[in-house]
């Protein structure tokens, strides 16, 4: 095989291939440095490289096959971690100057579990300082460039994994989500990423451990890929107090009936402003899941306190996260996420008690409407990969943005209610940009929305077309 062929081969036949030992860890490994030699100074999506730990991992897979040990279900393929995630004896600096030189000296509890599941450690992926934004730079390593337009952002704040997926750098990504960043740069770069269900993927370290904003997951090519690496990650942990176990299955066929299943189709959740080369795109989709057999309504859930709810929640979990390092470093910042940690320092109780009030409601009248209708279908992000030069987008189709954040209110209203929600690869604007369909289950199913993202990912094939970088 080809660099190419085994570099863009989904992860779970990789693997397949790994155990019958048709190709060797190492084999596999060298050709994915060999991708990232070729395509990573072009990107910059992986900024920490880990060579000789990856060769001396892959070395070590390859006899512990040859002997018959047992392998687990990612044994032999390579991962880069994003670079919010503590890994030991490798430098995670968060994207920020204060941590710049930082090397933990732990794992971080999904390592824990990616290295007990044969993952081969490869390098870090770069996000924004701190993972604020969804848009992927730092001063510390600099702008992630979009592999379908090196002139264009590739979201964040995993953006780093989901260009080293999209260039074929590694086989899979872990990542988080709190306003969108798993979903906005699988949306971006045309790769898949799932906002799990809170708890369902258990978070340590974390700074604010009850919290169900933000949340840890996986990325991948496809969503079989996905669904391979969720349920690696998933099942409850004693150092996750929300985290827990519903006794559902990921490693599982994904085939499912979906004749008669109602859908919700929601352009703009009524009240946000989309760009129209969003909703072109998805729309020119919904025959797709008309012929999936599925019944599918224009309507939507009321949302309209989910800005308020998310944005105090966000500013209580800056206050928790980063409120003691501001204080000791307010200068070493960006300006976003020090107004970010004022705004948490300015809420009253009064205003956290009512957004937890609102919170509820919305819970309960969006539990209410998905009894009628088991998924909701809406744009993933607002508008379509922008300029990379542009920090924050401050108008959207003739709408004024008045925060750092209120372009992504397409994915962080769903964050607010907890409820687990996909980017899968929709198609392309006519410049070629990718656009991702956000798919939205139930309370607790995201069984259900791997199954009906697979079957939207067979029918239409968008993820095949690969960026112009590794094509030429």
């Amino acid at each position: 095989m080809t660099d190419s062929d085994l570099c863009f081969l989904p992860a779970i036949e990789l693997a397949r291939l790994i155990r019958s030992r048709a190709v060797s860890a190492r084999e596999v490994t060298e050709a994915h440095l060999r991708q990232i030699d070729r395509f990573n100074p072009r990107v910059n999506a992986i900024i920490t490289l880990v060579p000789d730990l990856a060769l001396a991992a892959a070395s070590r897979a390859d006899e512990g096959l040859a002997r018959g040990h047992i392998i687990g279900p990612l044994h032999g393929l390579p991962m880069a971690h994003k670079d919010l995630v503590p890994t030991a004896g490798i430098r995670t600096t968060f994207g920020s100057p204060i941590l710049a030189e930082f090397v933990p000296q732990q794992d971080g509890l999904i390592i824990e579990r990616l290295r007990a599941a044969g993952a081969i450690t490869i390098g870090k992926t770069n996000v924004p300082e701190f993972g604020a934004g969804s848009q992927t730079y730092n001063t510390v390593f600099g702008e992630t460039l979009n592999p379908y337009d090196l002139t264009k952002t590739c979201g964040g704040s995993s953006g780093g994994a989901a260009v080293a997926l999209a260039c074929g750098m590694i086989a899979l990504a872990d990542g988080g989500d709190q306003g969108g960043s798993l979903r906005n740069p699988a949306s971006f770069c045309n790769v898949v990423g799932l906002r799990p269900s809170p708890g369902r993927v258990p978070s340590w370290p974390n700074f604010s451990a009850w919290s169900t904003l933000g949340v840890e997951g996986p990325m991948a090519r496809t969503v079989t890929d996905t669904a391979l690496l969720l349920s690696v990650l998933a099942g409850g942990d004693a150092r996750s107090p929300i985290s827990f176990d519903d006794g559902a299955r990921f490693d599982q066929p994904l085939q499912r009936d979906f004749e008669g299943v109602r859908i919700a189709w929601s352009r703009n959740l009524g009240i946000l402003p989309v760009d129209p080369r969003v909703t072109s795109v998805i729309d020119s989709r919904r025959g797709t899941f008309v012929d999936l057999g599925c019944v599918v309504d224009d309507t939507e859930p009321d949302f309209q306190e989910a800005d308020e709810v998310f944005k105090v929640m966000r500013g209580v979990n800056f206050e928790v996260s980063l409120g003691t390092m501001y204080d000791a470093q307010p200068d070493k910042f960006k300006e976003t996420i020090a107004w970010n940690i004022e705004e948490g320092r300015r809420l009253t109780a009064g205003r956290i008690a009512a957004a937890e009030r609102l919170r509820t409601d919305l819970f309960h009248r969006v539990r209410r409407f998905m009894e009628t209708y088991e998924f909701l279908v809406m744009p993933v992000s607002q508008v379509p990969p922008f300029d990379v030069g542009v920090r924050w987008v401050t108008e959207g189709n003739g709408e004024s943005m008045h925060t750092y954040i209120d372009w992504m209110k397409s994915c962080y209203f769903i964050s607010a209610i907890g409820h687990p929600a996909i980017s899968v690869p929709c198609g392309f604007t006519p410049e070629g940009l990718p656009i991702g369909v956000q798919i939205v289950g139930r309370h607790h199913d995201d069984l259900g929305v791997l199954q009906l993202a697979f079957a939207f990912e067979q029918a239409t094939q968008s993820w095949r077309r690969r960026p112009g970088i590794v094509n030429g």
